[in-house]
């Protein structure tokens, strides 16, 4: 304010000197036009003088000489301008160096790409984990990172699902990927060592697999005598023979559950040996399972409903297969009340995947449970599982089994309307033979 004032009060002085020199022409030449256009002529180029001045300071970026009146307010405004500008700019260039050097810094990989995949900038980590270097900014990174699961998961529109892979410099390490939207139109690869969790989780299910074949043998030999005391009790209406139907009853629970978990490690620490796939007949393969299915329901009389493709066979190891997709099958009547249809589908989807799909009228699952379904021991109602003689591993073995076919599982569910279970194969692990649609009722 007091700056401002400075400047009014030299302006005003400029104006009455100005006014000075009209009197002094008015009093030379008694003419009053010439007297104020000298004045007015006087100020105004006196202004331009100014402002011009101003204006070279500001395209010079400096103080320059100093300028009074009007235009000198104007240049102390615009050096505020300027000073806070700059230092606005120094903060920015500061936060960005901070951010630069944080981003760095980070022990995660990370790679900013364009909409063609091309690296726009990676921090340290990234060349580490990912084996890129400075040089490769401007390139393709599917031409850098060239393993097909990598290029076929950056191809994928969902952007929201990991991947685990091997770091592509150091084979020992194991990488979980993800790819988050970035800015408006650029995508953040993320990549994370987890190979410490790795091992933990191999020693783990070492010790799963270990002490599960060391309980093995316990378990068969307490059932066998088990079975043997029950059928030397004479009274079936007992109260012994209640407790040894109700001993043997847990026993075998528990051989179900040391079996499911061999399985389950077996599933989880091997990798799928090409030697055993095969050419499956689904329609024949989904039929087996629906028979046994209707015996699992006796007396509940559930309608089994059967729309098959029986042209469209699957490559894939038949015994994993069966196991799954018989969990899937059977828990559809486990949880659907008597006299309620379980209809199976294995059909071609628009894309020329092969799909199978179970739907039930079950009692339907609250969505909130859906993404824990397939851990391990999870149960939405554990009296009634443990009633059905389940273990809580069944679906957990259902996903490692989907995993090793490259297929993945879609669970959709509303309470007391049903669920659909529907797992997705590859096309290529799709075979054509008789072209034949087929539909039955069990």
């Amino acid at each position: 304010m007091r700056l401002s004032a400075a400047r009014w009060r030299q302006e005003l002085v400029l104006l009455a000197l100005f006014a000075l020199l009209g009197a002094i022409v008015y009093g030379v030449l008694a003419h009053l036009g010439w007297a104020l256009a000298v004045a007015l002529a006087g100020y105004n180029f006196s202004l331009v003088y100014r402002l011009m001045r101003v204006a070279r300071g500001a395209r010079k970026h400096q103080r320059g000489a100093i300028v009074y009146g009007l235009p000198g307010l104007i240049a102390d405004r615009q050096r505020r301008i300027r000073h806070a500008w700059g230092r606005r700019q120094r903060k920015l260039v500061a936060l960005l160096k901070r951010y630069h050097h944080s981003a760095m810094s980070v022990p995660d990989a990370m790679v900013v790409l364009t909409p063609l995949r091309e690296i726009e900038w990676l921090n340290d980590a990234a060349c580490e984990l990912l084996n890129l270097n400075r040089s490769d900014v401007g390139l393709r990174i599917d031409n850098l990172i060239r393993d097909p699961s990598f290029v076929h998961w950056l191809n994928d529109a969902d952007s929201g699902r990991g991947l685990e892979l091997q770091s592509p410099g150091d084979e020992q390490r194991a990488l979980n990927l993800r790819r988050e939207p970035y800015g408006e139109d650029r995508d953040l690869l993320i990549g994370r060592d987890v190979t410490a969790l790795y091992r933990l989780q191999g020693v783990r299910q070492d010790f799963v697999a270990n002490v599960s074949h060391e309980l093995r043998t316990p378990l068969t030999v307490l059932a066998g005598y088990l079975e043997t005391l029950l059928d030397s009790e004479e009274d079936p209406h007992g109260e012994m023979f209640r407790i040894l139907t109700n001993m043997h009853q847990q026993s075998e629970r528990m051989r179900r559950i040391v079996e499911d978990l061999l399985l389950l490690s077996r599933l989880e620490t091997t990798r799928p040996d090409e030697e055993y796939f095969e050419a499956i007949d689904m329609a024949s393969l989904l039929g087996t399972i629906a028979h046994d299915a209707q015996l699992l329901s006796g007396s509940e009389q559930h309608q089994i409903v059967m729309a098959v493709d029986s042209g469209l066979w699957l490559v894939g190891i038949m015994r994993e297969l069966h196991s799954a997709l018989s969990n899937l099958i059977f828990n559809a009547v486990k949880y659907t009340p008597g006299g309620g249809m379980i209809t199976i589908r294995w059909f071609e989807s628009a894309q020329g995947s092969p799909v199978f799909e179970v739907q039930d009228t079950g009692i339907g699952i609250e969505p909130r449970h859906i993404p824990r379904l397939t851990e391990r021991f999870y149960r939405i109602d554990v009296a009634r599982s443990r009633t059905r003689g389940g273990t809580g591993l069944g679906l957990a073995i259902v996903k490692h089994v989907i995993l090793r076919h490259d297929a993945y599982l879609h669970i959709t569910s509303q309470p007391q309307q049903g669920s659909v279970f529907q797992v997705t194969f590859p096309a290529v692990r799709a075979e054509r033979h008789r072209p034949l649609m087929a539909a039955s009722r069990n």
